[in-house]
């Protein structure tokens, strides 16, 4: 679609309809499969089931989901394939990569191709719930309360989770629009990259701290006129970032 054909960023006074979570599993181990569709259907959610990466990104970009539950090791395409696929897309929803792969480089990895939790195998049934709860919350449209805000061409939207700039729609990760966020709270204190990840992924979670520099990255390309030279997501060397909106934040 041409960037003129895009439609145009929905007021804030639009509402959206609230829906059942809907899951998509991705993953090639029926055993598995069978006990992680019944507890997440036990947990309310509606479970679509893909056993190969093929099916999953094919599902992935024909039906709307709330997140992604994503295997690695899977055939015909594997997962890290999919999500660098699912990346080029304009719009995808969290993804939750499942694997046996326990290595910190294949963590790394995974987070850094835009999985927004990467859990590993064995793992609680438990746990992988709180892991999906968590990730549906971040997902979710905050307060009606929350005002929308303005840096330099770009308005956001935090009632509604929609990123607009010069007028046109920018597709954000849901992990990418909470960072942004939590800078935007901190009202141009510098945040460390450790109090990023322990308040987006919690105080428990094992990725590094690269991963903070990807996503800001990331955002850096998609919000800022010249990524190379930030004007607004700026780094404090050797402590972590800051948000810098000067009057058009106010």
């Amino acid at each position: 679609m041409l960037p003129r054909d895009r439609p145009r960023c929905r007021q804030p006074s639009e509402s959206t309809d609230i829906m059942k979570p809907h899951i998509l599993l991705v993953e090639d181990d029926r055993s598995i499969v069978v006990g992680l569709k019944m507890n997440l259907e036990r947990e309310g959610y509606q479970v679509t089931w893909a056993e190969d990466g093929r099916q999953g990104l094919d599902a992935a970009r024909s039906d709307t989901f709330d997140l992604v539950l994503l295997d690695v090791m899977l055939p015909h395409l594997n997962g890290f394939e999919v999500l660098d696929a699912l990346a080029k897309d304009e719009s995808r929803p969290p993804v939750i990569v499942l694997s046996a792969r326990s290595e910190e480089m294949d963590k790394v990895l995974g987070l850094d191709l835009g999985a927004d939790d990467y859990v590993t195998k064995p793992f609680s049934v438990a746990e992988l719930l709180a892991r999906v709860r968590a990730a549906l919350r971040r997902n979710e449209a905050p307060a009606p309360a929350a005002d929308a805000w303005r840096m330099g061409d770009v308005d956001v939207n935090p009632s509604t989770r929609e990123v607009c700039r010069d007028g046109q729609p920018v597709e954000l990760t849901a992990t990418e629009f909470d960072v942004l966020a939590l800078l935007k709270s901190a009202r141009g204190r510098v945040l460390s990259r450790q109090a990023i990840i322990d308040h987006i992924w919690g105080t428990d979670h094992h990725g590094t701290l690269r991963t903070i520099d990807n996503f800001i990255s990331q955002l850096r390309a998609k919000l800022e006129l010249d990524p190379t030279s930030p004007r607004y997501l700026l780094t404090v060397r050797g402590v972590g970032y800051r948000l810098e909106l000067g009057a058009s934040g106010d």
